[in-house]
């Protein structure tokens, strides 16, 4: 302790001894000394009356008796006091020192006047005790010497405060309350007080943080909670159940009523009921509504409480019944796709326990081997593989671990119920428990469609094929017909020579029939698509087909009502019916009937057709069914083949059928068979509706003009280009014998080079082969219109004007190979006419 502290004490407990003297032991202490004096003065009276002592000295002996009873008065009074003053001092530093706190009394300039032992235990060891201890219990805190300043500085000014610090010292860590009061009577002094507050703050943040625990589960609990008060008010209000009501929290507890939450709240009834039923327990479903009138199915166990003062409370919990339901609703759905996906699935699924014993099975495996799906459940696994493959099965399957599935797959052996099914095994270990589950694949199935790809690889390639063979056909059909014209120029009717030039002519033109169904089947022909309705082709060539079928075959035709129309080229068109109708004679050698129908056709799903997938839409369907003796399983694959048939050698080329199916294809449309050996055939054709507005484009569209121009001469330019020596030669001679000046050349780099020269500048025509070695027939008219723009083009070409589409335009025309000489003269004059 310091020096002064016993001095402050002593004089605050003076003013307070005065302050505080009992009233009682002032009376007492006047009283005696009234007694004393006025005993006295009844013995002074005595002496002077019977003594006659001199009244003087009387006086002077009053006076000092007086004085000295003064004197010791005043001292027993002191000694009182001070006994009195010491007890004070002994309870107030007893009472100081038992304090559970810290305590410290300063003067007005800081400095130490007392502290109590347990500010010296809470500071720590010191060399000195004061407000600098205080200061230095929380240097490593940079803002506590400023909020211990600001403290003092309260507490000077006659204010108490008290904040509270962290210290970070090993020996004294924890939390203190530091108080500052100024001291009443005493201007300046302070009574701090430090108190170690560790427990109680951290069971307080204990306590926060539970709060806020509670707080954060009830905000986020999957139920709502409200509570309203007799009016109606929200109380309380969890944040799931605002946002069920789509409200802000705040909004909802500062103006919400409960009623305003209702569907269809009730009515005549306190506002803090939810029904007509004022019973204080109730579980109800309604209807609540919340933000934009979005509404939804509540259960709400409701209880009402009254208290004592007549308030009223609710505690309500929410479920959303909704949310519920929609719960349920995608768990059904997630169980009916899992179901769809087990059972609909198209390979068959088992599952096997630890033991060995097929649990389940789809409808698909059963299907598969033969067997009822309850006839399934409950077998032994291995009683269903082969003998030669359930060792290898079974090593494999116990090798795999959970989660895992064995490597790629494995050829298993199934024992079916009427035969042994082959099968592709793939397994997958769950990862909890011991099951496996087991998928087969039906390998037949696999090598039908190895089968199928393998077939439309060589449809695929034998199309390739033909189109290449039919385009080195063209080119030399071009030539013999072109020559067999020039050689009947200079030979007429009646010439030794004009029957056997007329004998090539026709033969080259047989030739060049089958190159176009070689076209056809390689859907590489030119088609000139309008608008028709198949019941007036039909009946159009009615005629022919009971020519071309005999009279021992009936022909039937049953036409739909309000056939939608189609856009196809009437004369392929024609040319299928044909093919159709001589196949199914020869089907019918004894006789029969051929029934052909039409009628519209819609499908709402994809149908797969000859390994194509026919899309959904509207088409028209044509049925063309005899009475034959079918075709066999083995061939039904193979007759869509170019060059395939079963007829004998020399009675059929093998292309009937495959071109069938080019020019149906080719027209956008589809082509199915169906065949019972015996019974007969039909085979279908689906033709795509045409579409809304191509009915307008092709009225709209120029006929064709039959009319030709009578004088095919003409004095015009004309650059030739071909790389066949013989159609350059056939083409060149007949345009010169038409007058034309005619420029050939065997290139595409030749041709430039001729028409870069100053007296060929000015010509009127070009007419180009397309495929050519170096510059090709487009390259080389997009160069020659750069330098002439107003330049005519006639591109000619064993190809199909399709293959030009990308390259047609203005000015420029198509002539297919082969080509006669009179069709060269006149698409030549057609144009310059133009």
């Amino acid at each position: 302790m310091t020096i002064d502290h016993k001095d402050f004490i002593e004089r605050h407990h003076k003013k307070a001894g005065a302050r505080h003297q009992p009233e009682t032991s002032k009376d007492i202490n006047t009283i005696m000394v009234f007694l004393i004096l006025s005993l006295y003065l009844v013995v002074m009276v005595f002496v002077v009356n019977v003594a006659r002592v001199d009244s003087t000295t009387v006086f002077v002996s009053i006076f000092v008796f007086l004085a000295a009873t003064l004197v010791a008065f005043a001292a027993k009074r002191a000694q009182v006091l001070q006994a009195r003053q010491e007890n004070d001092l002994v309870l107030l530093k007893e009472v100081l020192e038992g304090s559970r706190g810290g305590r410290l009394i300063t003067d007005s300039v800081d400095n130490t006047l007392y502290y109590n032992q347990k500010f010296a235990e809470t500071c720590g060891p010191q060399k000195k005790y004061g407000y600098e201890t205080l200061i230095s219990m929380f240097e490593s805190n940079d803002k506590a010497s400023a909020l211990l300043d600001a403290v003092s500085d309260k507490a000077h000014r006659g204010l108490t405060d008290s904040i509270e610090l962290y210290c970070d010292r090993r020996d004294l860590e924890g939390w203190y309350q530091i108080t500052a009061q100024p001291i009443a009577g005493h201007a300046g002094h302070i009574h701090w007080r430090v108190d170690n507050v560790t427990e109680r703050y951290t069971a307080e943040r204990a306590v926060q943080e539970e709060r806020e625990k509670l707080i954060d589960f009830t905000d986020n609990a999957p139920v709502g909670f409200f509570s309203v008060d007799e009016k109606g008010r929200f109380q309380f209000a969890n944040a799931t159940f605002s946002r069920w009501l789509g409200e802000d929290l705040r909004y909802l507890l500062a103006q919400g009523r409960l009623h305003t939450y209702l569907e269809s709240p009730p009515q005549d009834v306190p506002p803090y009921q939810l029904t007509q039923d004022p019973a204080a327990n109730q579980v109800v479903e309604l209807l609540m509504k919340g933000h934009a009138g979005r509404t939804f199915l509540a259960s709400v166990n409701y209880n009402i409480m009254h208290m004592e003062d007549g308030t009223v409370r609710t505690r309500a919990v929410v479920h959303d019944l909704t949310a519920e339901r929609e719960m349920r609703t995608a768990l059904q759905a997630s169980e009916d796709r899992f179901h769809r996906f087990f059972e609909e699935a198209p390979l068959g699924i088992i599952l096997v326990n630890q033991d060995g014993l097929v649990e389940d099975c789809n409808s698909e495996f059963a299907r598969m081997i033969g067997y009822d799906v309850s006839g399934i459940e409950g077998t032994d696994f291995r009683n269903l593989l082969s003998d030669d493959d359930r060792e290898t099965v079974l090593n494999a399957l116990g090798g795999t671990g959970k989660g895992q599935q064995i490597a790629g797959t494995m050829e298993v052996t199934l024992k079916g119920a009427k035969r042994p099914v082959s099968t592709q095994l793939h397994a997958r270990r769950f990862k909890e428990g011991r099951s496996i589950v087991l998928h087969f694949i039906d390998a037949t199935e696999k090598k039908a469609l190895e089968e199928q790809f393998v077939q439309s690889q060589k449809m695929q390639a034998i199309g390739q094929l033909a189109g290449g063979v039919a385009h080195d056909f063209n080119n030399m059909l071009t030539a013999i017909i072109g020559f067999c014209d020039l050689l009947l120029l200079r030979h007429k009717p009646g010439d030794p020579s004009f029957g056997d030039i007329m004998q090539i002519k026709q033969n080259s033109n047989r030739a060049a029939n089958l190159v176009r169904q070689l076209l056809a089947f390689s859907r590489q022909q030119t088609l000139r698509p309008r608008l028709h309705d198949i019941t007036d082709i039909l009946t159009e060539l009615s005629h022919l087909l009971r020519r071309l079928i005999g009279a021992n075959i009936d022909l039937n035709m049953v036409h739909g009502d309000a056939l939608r129309l189609v856009k196809v080229d009437e004369g392929q068109m024609e040319q299928v019916f044909i093919n159709l109708a001589v196949n199914a004679r020869d089907a019918m050698e004894g006789g029969g009937a051929l029934t052909i129908t039409t009628e519209n056709y819609t499908n709402a799903r994809p149908r797969e057709i000859n390994n194509e997938d026919m899309p959904p839409g509207e088409w028209v369907l044509i049925k063309v069914t005899d009475t034959g003796h079918g075709i066999t399983r083995e061939n039904l694959a193979r007759i869509f083949e170019p060059f395939f048939t079963t007829k004998e050698v020399g009675q059929g080329t093998g292309l009937g059928l495959s071109t069938v199916f080019g020019i149906v294809r080719q027209s956008g449309g589809f082509l199915d068979v169906e065949s019972t050996v015996g019974q007969g055939t039909t085979f279908l054709i689906y033709l795509p509706r045409a579409v809304e507005g191509e009915e307008e484009e092709a009225e709209e569209a120029p006929e064709d003009v039959d009319e030709k121009p009578r004088d095919l001469t003409g004095t015009e330019t004309i650059l030739l280009v071909e790389d066949e020596d013989a159609v350059r030669t056939f083409s060149q001679r007949a345009l010169a014998n038409k007058g034309y000046k005619v420029i050939a050349a065997e290139s595409g780099d030749t041709a430039l080079r001729l028409f870069e020269s100053a007296e060929n500048k000015n010509i009127d025509l070009l007419i180009t082969d397309v495929v050519m070695p170096g510059i090709d027939g487009p390259t080389l008219a997009r160069t020659i219109r750069a330098a002439s723009p107003k330049l005519k083009i006639i591109f000619i070409s064993g190809y199909t004007e399709e293959r030009l589409k990308d390259h047609m335009g203005e000015r420029i025309y198509f002539l297919p190979k082969p080509f006669t000489l009179k069709q060269l003269a006149e698409k030549v004059k057609q144009v310059l006419e133009e």
